[in-house]
Order: structure tokens, then sequence, then C-alpha cells
């Protein structure tokens, strides 16, 4: 999550904003002249609202789990296959030895958008393209597991990483061996 999309830099605003509303009232009541001053800082509250608003806006990345066309195929050896709900890419992930307990985050390896696999995805059927990529193989430095995972039918991203462990849950990204 960025500051963008947090609530901190609304809350600030709020609190900026009573600040200047106070000065405000009190230059009104005291007969002050502080009103450039006033309305400097309402363009400088104005203008930081607008910032905030356009960042927070952007569009993130579809995460697997939500909109997910998710698929799984069981074949030999806990082989399973997913579809990317941006890109619509069909990726493999082969895992060592135990089903997964945990959700986990990883990249697409077709078109990189992070997304999370739930632990018990949607099962749908669809047709698995022959060709297929270089496969990549992480393992967990907190408790051993492995985990393979390739492309189906295009090159595998560049920058594929898995950044949840499926197995034990820790939160770190699994090293490539």
């Amino acid at each position: 999550m960025t500051v963008a999309h947090s609530k901190l830099p609304f809350v600030a605003i709020v609190l900026l904003a009573c600040a200047v509303l106070f000065l405000s009232i009190w230059s009104i009541v005291y007969e002050d002249q502080w009103l450039q001053s006033i309305l400097a800082l309402y363009g400088v509250l104005i203008i930081l609202l607008v910032v905030l608003v356009s960042l927070s806006s952007k569009k993130k990345p579809k995460e697997f789990n939500n909109a997910a066309k998710e698929f799984k195929k069981t074949l030999g050896g806990k082989l399973y296959h997913f579809k990317c709900p941006s890109c619509n890419g069909i990726f493999a992930i082969k895992k060592s030895k135990r089903d997964n307990k945990k959700p986990f985050k990883l990249t697409c390896p077709d078109c990189g958008n992070v997304g999370s696999i739930p632990t018990s995805p949607k099962l749908v059927v669809e047709k698995i393209p022959k060709q297929k990529s270089v496969k990549k193989r992480f393992e967990c430095k907190n408790c051993g597991e492995f985990v393979s995972i390739w492309a189906e039918g295009t090159n595998l991203f560049h920058a594929v990483k898995i950044h949840s462990c499926p197995y034990c849950g820790k939160k770190q990204s699994m090293d490539i061996i």
C-alpha cells in the first residue's frame, strides 16, 4: 500500500484545513489583516487535495483472488495451472510436498502484476498451451519447501517473484535456486 492509498494524508489535510479555518475565524474576530496569507493557505490545501485524490484514484493492479478466472488442473505431482485476470496468461505452479495451507502472493509470470493465490482456487476447465517457458524454482528460507513456476504459451516475466510462502505463510520473498 502506498502513501497515496492510505488514510493518513487525508487526515493530515483535514487537520490542516481545521487549523486554517481557526486562523480565519481568529482573523475575523480580532480584526487581524491575515486575509492574503489565509487565502494562500486555502489555495495550498486545494492543490494538495487535488494531487492526493488524483494519486489515490490511479488504478491498482488486479489481484488474482478477487476477479480471478483461476483454475486448477491436477496432474501428477501437485501441478496447478492459473489464469491471470489482468493479461489472461496461463501459468503453472508445481509444489514440493504438501498442499498450501496459506494464501500466497506472487508476480504474474506473464505480465508482472502482483496478485495472490487463495488456498482453494476455483476450478475452471480451460485448454493449456503446449509451449512452456523455462521454469524458475524457489525455496523458502523459513521452512525449506520448494515451488517451481513457469508460463504456459509465452516467455517467463523477467522479474517473477513469490512474495510469501504457500506452506508456512512467511511474508518474505522466496529465494530463486
